[in-house]
């Protein structure tokens, strides 16, 4: 065998062993949210579907839901209206501070969670907004806006700004160059930076669990605190599902990143 061989191989078995560290502890979530049981227990001792059933039987669950999908949505249509004048902002301009600019959007990436939670908290409460999903809302607003900036950046930065002197030279405004010329082309690099805002807000739960109290609770919440207070499978039910839709996002993601690959080699060529 070459060695060229045989680093193919090895590398193979290095992403099998690595996929298989991390798909393995999700795959048994599956059968513990199946158990006929009354906790989670693996091997089940049975099987029943009663777990997801009991998801629409306690409201609690209904509800959570509800917040995460309202704060999601909303987090990722003010990260876009945020993200996307930045990102054309620092793409297509050169101006002084404009790296200090960048690191301080970027900020809340290398920020630990929790201290973002710990300062949050005491700036809402002395607003009295503990507890509502505005102040939930912002601050994922802030966690996010860094993701879709640096998406729209990437897809601005292969861009061929020639297209703006030519709708210009036609007779195009600048709003109407950016929803029909700028727009179309940048949108998997927007979807995308859309999509992940979203999950990251979904999936959050350090700042949910600093700023969310009773009927605000996300589901992220809702499930961290089943957790510590019984530990029912109608939490390992939950995960499943959110597994489920996670693995649907990532799908559209790549379906997104391969047709903007193939525009943008239709467009170069």
């Amino acid at each position: 065998m070459s060695a060229d061989r045989f680093r193919k191989w090895l590398m193979y078995a290095y992403a099998a062993t690595l996929l298989a560290f991390i798909i393995l502890p999700l795959l048994i979530v599956v059968p513990m949210s199946l158990t006929s049981s009354n906790s989670l227990a693996f091997p089940t001792p049975g099987w029943s579907l009663r777990w997801y059933a009991e998801l629409w039987v306690d409201q609690r669950w209904p509800n959570a839901l509800w917040n995460s999908v309202v704060i999601g949505l909303s987090t990722t249509v003010l990260a876009s209206l945020l993200g996307i004048p930045a990102a054309i902002g620092l793409a297509w301009s050169d101006f002084a501070g404009k790296r200090i600019i960048y690191a301080i959007i970027a900020a809340p990436l290398v920020t630990p969670v929790v201290i973002v939670g710990v300062a949050a908290f005491s700036f809402f409460a002395t607003l009295g907004l503990v507890g509502n999903k505005l102040s939930i809302i912002l601050v994922h607003t802030a966690m996010a806006v860094p993701v879709m900036l640096t998406t729209v950046v990437a897809s601005l930065s292969t861009f061929d700004r020639t297209l703006l002197r030519a709708a210009a030279s036609l007779g195009a405004g600048t709003m109407r160059t950016f929803f029909k010329v700028v727009l179309p082309l940048i949108a998997p690099g927007v979807i995308t930076g859309a999509i992940i805002a979203f999950i990251i807000s979904f999936d959050e739960v350090v700042v949910a669990s600093f700023l969310s109290t009773g009927a605000e609770r996300t589901l992220p919440r809702m499930i961290f605190s089943g957790v510590r207070e019984s530990i029912s499978p109608a939490i390992a039910a939950v995960a499943v599902l959110l597994i489920a839709f996670s693995a649907v996002l990532l799908g559209v993601i790549a379906i997104l990143q391969s047709r903007s690959q193939t525009l943008r080699a239709k467009v170069s060529a």
